[in-house]
């Protein structure tokens, strides 16, 4: 099931992910072949966090980023490897920033990270032709949308990544106890199928992918609540752990904004905690960020347009569950208030899809809800769509081609196997055909690419 990946021709085999990058970067890189052999762009954001990029040539650098194919969650990935590829030789690599700079992707950057990032870079300010791309980037902002084909270059075009098969895991849970098993979707084979369990029983954990890895934070383990971390490697089908978190935390919630992890909220065994923080992978290490106006346990969280929102939850005080949500901006380290939710919502499966931040299901008391409501961050108004097909609470939830899913959860009485996604074309909720081998509450759950 779990196959060798090396590359050699680009004929793909299995390494362990440190060498891999290393042979992928080095083995694959020929400049005069780059941009017309699609396998090289595949895995971008992986080769870029190794030594073998920051030797490239010039030319080998401009026939990587140039790519239509290359295959990148966001552009920033693109800049950053830029800025860093120059810094590591700044006074050899200086003068080749306008040429760098004409294929990265400015127009396809938010403007927020434009104004807070790109223009306050240093190497960006101490060059006319690089500040003439960012004026370029900014106009294309101003536009209507309608107008913005006027501004027509290389970089407005959208990368069109090759497509990499994904699956869905869905990590630990109750069932109805704390369980160690993990099970993957094949969607294009409608098959479910084990992988490496889990270190550990683990549930109400956080679960996200990060980086091509999949991290499950804190959680319970039907005895004490957790600090500590594992991450999943889906080539080596392998679990390992990392530097635990600062406090204990169950029924939290966990998202990836720029290149970091954060745990927002949860319970700790006594109290509903409105403490975050945020995991490094670089340094493999936590550290506390401003901590939310309300304390919140079984809270959901998503991530828009660059900003970490905190939907609902419980938070002990009141003793009642939660219709308000928070929205964190990492560039001031502030929470604030955003528009509350059309109900109260406790354990609700939150997700993104087309840029927009959707909570479904979730409980208010005794009551589980099958409603769904979504947020538009751009208008701040919640508004409600179809309802699912079954109540849930404490359902994961992921997102993939244009449908969110929301994963097993309990219905107040027993714990579900049954997946249903959601598709805003049509405004409906549709059983996927096959159900996990379990039913799972409280399981976490992550897109990854599909190991070969």
């Amino acid at each position: 099931m779990f196959v060798r990946f090396v590359v050699s021709s680009c004929n793909l085999s299995f390494t362990p992910p440190t060498v891999w990058a290393s042979e992928l970067s080095l083995t694959c890189i020929h400049a005069h072949s780059f941009s017309t052999r699609p396998t090289h762009t595949l895995h971008f954001t992986e080769v870029v966090q190794g030594e073998e990029f920051l030797g490239l040539s010039l030319q080998q650098v401009c026939s990587l980023i140039s790519s239509d194919k290359l295959t990148v969650s966001t552009e920033e990935k693109v800049f950053e490897s830029m800025i860093a590829w120059i810094k590591y030789d700044k006074p050899a690599r200086l003068e080749y920033m306008p040429k760098l700079m004409e294929h990265v992707r400015l127009p396809l950057l938010s403007r927020d990270y434009l104004v807070q990032i790109v223009e306050e870079e240093a190497l960006i300010k101490n060059n006319n032709t690089c500040k003439d791309f960012l004026i370029e980037a900014m106009k294309y902002h101003l536009l209507p949308a309608d107008q913005r084909h006027l501004i027509k270059t290389d970089r407005t075009r959208p990368r069109t990544p090759i497509s990499i098969p994904k699956v869905m895991i869905v990590v630990g849970g109750q069932a109805p106890k704390a369980i160690r098993s993990v099970e993957c979707y094949d969607f294009q084979e409608d098959r479910w199928y084990q992988v490496a369990d889990l270190p550990s029983r683990r549930c109400r954990a956080g679960v996200v992918s990060m980086a091509g890895r999949v991290y499950a934070v804190g959680g319970f383990n039907s005895s004490l609540r957790e600090r500590t971390v594992d991450v999943y490697d889906g080539v080596r089908d392998q679990w390992s752990a990392l530097a635990s978190m600062q406090e204990r935390r169950s029924t939290l919630g966990a998202a990836v904004l720029g290149d970091l992890l954060y745990a927002v909220g949860g319970f700790n065994g006594s109290i509903g905690l409105s403490t975050v923080e945020a995991y490094n992978y670089k340094t493999n290490e936590w550290i506390y960020v401003a901590h939310m106006n309300t304390r919140r346990s079984s809270v959901g969280v998503g991530v828009v347009d660059g900003k970490l929102y905190a939907v609902g939850g419980y938070d002990g005080a009141s003793r009642q569950c939660l219709s308000t949500v928070e929205e964190y901006d990492p560039v001031t380290d502030q929470w604030c208030y955003v528009a509350d939710m059309s109900t109260r919502r406790s354990g609700a499966g939150v997700g993104v899809l087309g840029g927009q931040l959707y909570a479904a299901g979730g409980h208010d008391g005794p009551l589980v809800r099958k409603s769904v409501e979504v947020y538009d961050p751009q208008t701040n108004i919640w508004r409600l769509v179809c309802d699912m097909n079954m109540c849930r609470r404490n359902a994961g939830v992921c997102a993939i081609n244009g449908l969110l899913y929301v994963i097993g959860g309990d219905d107040g009485s027993c714990n579900l196997s049954s997946v249903e996604y959601y598709n805003p074309a049509t405004d409906k909720w549709s059983l996927i055909p096959t159900n996990m081998s379990n039913g799972r509450s409280y399981a976490g759950v992550a897109v990854i690419d599909k190991p070969l």
